[in-house]
């Protein structure tokens, strides 16, 4: 099991490279939901994503030999971007396997950091693919969430919110194989013991939900939805326990109401997030759930948007 002190230790590792992300407020927001919340901004960190920290905290801690060697791993994107800027930074090559479908600004993002994509096209299995190349290159295999290295550097950005904040009474996080959730639980509960932690999933691809409320891994076909970064079909073997320990409910979300989130988000707080970073605030936004006068802390949890697809999106809805 990862542990608080696990993710102390990576943020110190981590806290060299990653940014301290700001914490925002918007008295709009406050009013329409009846809560103080706090935005924990991920879409302003390093590649614009979270996922910058459990990429840097796990290539960091490994051998000297298996850096010679390089990595590979499997992303939609941001998992992608983080593990090919880790790998420039630490001087490690990095190989990754991405849908060719992929958003563009993705793609482009993750060469432009030195990494050698590998495409694959619907209906293969990208962890089958990143087997076979990590076996037949010796690369060290980084998953994008079930991976304790990964799960402790992504906990880090819970414990930065709550430094800054103090206790939550409640925290939102987006969800997609629960790295994030499951990292940023722990960190809450260490930090804020009554702090109530919430995963947030879209509707299409709720894994996570139905194997919280079945008590067991449930896998469902590959989702179609524009959140791209949680396009999983199950929680893994390592993230999965420990959501249910440390998470106390989850929720989903539709396409329709995150793309209403996410640009009332974009207006309100002035900062752009991606449909998956703005998960967590859909919920509170559309009334899911709703805190009270509480004090709730939500992770944005990125910011790399196709700009000419969302322009098409808000010429459709003008």
């Amino acid at each position: 099991m990862v542990t608080f002190d696990d993710i102390r230790a990576a943020h110190e590792r981590v806290k060299t490279r990653a940014v301290r992300t700001p914490v925002l407020s918007s008295a709009a927001i406050d009013e329409r939901v009846g809560a103080r919340v706090y935005f924990k901004c991920e879409n302003l960190q390093n590649m614009g994503a979270f996922k910058f920290r459990g990429a840097y905290n796990a290539l960091s801690l490994l051998s000297k030999e298996e850096k010679s060697r390089g990595v590979v791993a499997f992303s939609s994107g941001n998992h992608a971007q983080a593990v090919a800027l880790a790998g420039k930074l630490l001087g490690i090559k990095a190989v990754i396997v991405m849908p060719e479908d992929a958003p563009k600004v993705k793609l482009e993002g993750t060469r432009g950091y030195g990494a050698e994509v590998v495409t694959y096209k619907k209906g293969e299995r990208r962890e089958e693919i990143a087997r076979r190349i990590s076996a037949e290159r010796k690369m060290a295999l980084i998953p994008p969430y079930n991976h304790p290295h990964v799960i402790a550097g992504q906990g880090t950005t819970a414990k930065e919110l709550i430094e800054e904040t103090g206790p939550l009474d409640a925290l939102l996080v987006p969800c997609g194989g629960a790295g994030l959730l499951s990292g940023c639980a722990i960190a809450a509960k260490a930090l804020a013991p009554a702090c109530r932690v919430i995963g947030v999933e879209p509707e299409a691809g709720n894994d996570v939900t139905l194997s919280f409320q079945q008590k067991r891994i449930v896998e469902i076909p590959m989702p179609d939805t524009i959140a791209d970064g949680a396009r999983t079909q199950a929680p893994g073997d390592i993230t999965f326990p420990l959501v249910l320990r440390y998470v106390d409910a989850m929720l989903t979300v539709s396409d329709g109401e995150l793309l209403d989130a996410m640009f009332y988000l974009w207006e309100k707080l002035r900062v752009l997030v991606e449909p998956t970073g703005s998960l967590a605030a859909c919920a509170i936004l559309e009334k899911k759930v709703s805190f009270p006068g509480a004090r709730v802390g939500i992770v944005l949890s990125g910011g790399n948007v196709d700009l000419a697809w969302a322009a098409g999106i808000l010429a459709r809805r003008s």
